[in-house]
């Protein structure tokens, strides 16, 4: 597999995936993708919030200018993790994800087949884990683009940069996202 430094393995981040996707299916019989962020389950939250609003992004427009949208969310209050998955292996893998960087949200967060997110650049990197694909979901970041395996691995991706995620195959595609405040 072919990564850069934009996409990449995170060294001594490794998960049990088979642990990872059990979860993940008890987790939607309790909590199925819904409500107003239909394709997001939030593993952290606000204390005393239980918004997940999307955060601030820019798409990039016509003469090199670009377009803000959505607002600014503080990520760094991202503090509690939700206590409905307390007593799952998604606690443990955000803890270790929590001894290598400093987290913002932390979600799991579906792609439908046949569909892709706009292009656009966030104002933080990402950490994603893999957790149901297909040869056909690629990770795209400043036009290189890769098929995130589901296989344990987390991934650092560089968001600062223009990317987007294409779903071309015939299955879902669900990946635990990570927003990423500081390496330690």
């Amino acid at each position: 597999m072919n990564y850069n430094d934009d996409i990449y393995p995170v060294a001594g981040l490794q998960f049990n995936i088979k642990r990872l996707q059990d979860d993940l299916e008890t987790m939607r019989i309790s909590t199925p993708f819904g409500g107003e962020f239909k394709h997001c389950i939030s593993l952290t939250q606000i204390p005393g919030s239980e918004s997940d609003p999307r955060g601030i992004f820019w798409v990039p427009q016509a003469e090199g200018k670009e377009e803000q949208r959505e607002e600014y969310v503080d990520e760094s209050q991202y503090t509690l993790f939700n206590p409905a998955f307390e007593n799952t292996y998604f606690k443990d893998v955000c803890d270790s994800l929590l001894e290598k960087f400093e987290i913002g949200r932390i979600r799991i967060l579906k792609l439908e087949p046949r569909t892709c997110l706009s292009y656009h650049r966030d104002p933080e990197p990402r950490v994603h884990i893999p957790l149901i694909t297909n040869p056909g979901a690629l990770m795209i970041v400043d036009q290189f683009a890769v098929n995130l395996l589901s296989d344990g691995r987390a991934y650092f991706t560089n968001t600062l940069k223009y990317h987007s995620v294409l779903n071309g195959g015939e299955t879902e595609r669900i990946h635990l996202v990570a927003t990423v405040l500081k390496v330690k």
